[in-house]
């Protein structure tokens, strides 16, 4: 059995096995997955580490199967494209995507991307860890509360299902209340220094965590600072 289990998600089946031949060789398990329906089972089933992720597929686009999968998973993405416009690499890393690599590529290469992103995401599961060791056993801003240990979000006693990236995110923010934090310090903080894409993974997130917490019940709000970042806040306390 391999260190890693990745999952490759792409209708070609010369793709897959070409793809599967080199990361196999750097001693990773391999599991295929022909269409988005597919994919999502295998997501459920077992535990994958990375997703190798074609955007054209024949049930689903990649880019729509990537936003299904991060309502709930933060597991890593790196996308497939024959397509290499600006506008597709950005919309994919804005969903979360953790790198992009368009056709025809190399599949040496994209197995040392693949073992680059995991090996990120390693050194970031350690940090987060050491963090969470030196924080207190809670943290708690008007009705939101928060235990880093067991990385859980609350809003009036009531659980958020967040992914685990939401959860550093919003934990972060819990951590400098009322301050205003720029998206780079937030990108630094959730993603790593050398996390590959830009600064709209931070925004596309704060949309994603906007959209779970309650509108109506609550004091709080996470508020767009315009050309700086966000903080979390009392919602009578404004920036104009």
């Amino acid at each position: 059995m391999g260190m890693y289990t990745i999952l490759i998600c792409d209708d070609n089946e010369a793709v897959f096995e070409s793809l599967r031949v080199f990361l196999e060789k750097e001693n990773m398990d391999v599991v295929p997955a022909f269409d988005g329906k597919t994919a999502l089972e295998q997501l459920d089933r077992r535990k994958i580490d990375l997703m190798i992720l074609d955007i054209m597929l024949p049930d689903i686009s990649g880019i729509e199967l990537c936003r299904d999968i991060r309502k709930n998973s933060d597991v890593p993405i790196l996308f497939l494209s024959a397509r290499s416009e600006e506008i597709d690499r950005i919309l994919g890393l804005e969903l979360g995507g953790d790198d992009y690599v368009t056709k025809p590529f190399s599949p040496r290469e994209v197995a040392v991307r693949v073992k680059r992103i995991l090996a990120r995401t390693a050194a970031r599961g350690r940090e987060v860890r050491q963090n969470v060791d030196s924080q207190p056993a809670g943290l708690e801003f008007m009705e939101l509360t928060a235990e880093p240990e067991a990385m859980e979000v609350r809003v009036c006693g009531e659980k958020l299902e967040l992914t685990a990236k939401e959860v550093q995110l919003l934990i972060y923010l819990m951590e400098h209340p009322q301050r205003v934090l720029n998206r780079e310090q937030i990108l630094e903080a959730v993603w790593g220094y050398d996390y590959f894409g830009g600064t709209r993974a931070v925004d596309a997130m704060i949309k994603r965590i906007r959209k779970k917490l309650p509108e109506e019940g609550v004091h709080f709000e996470i508020q767009t600072v315009y050309g700086v970042g966000y903080r979390l806040q009392r919602k009578e306390e404004h920036i104009y």
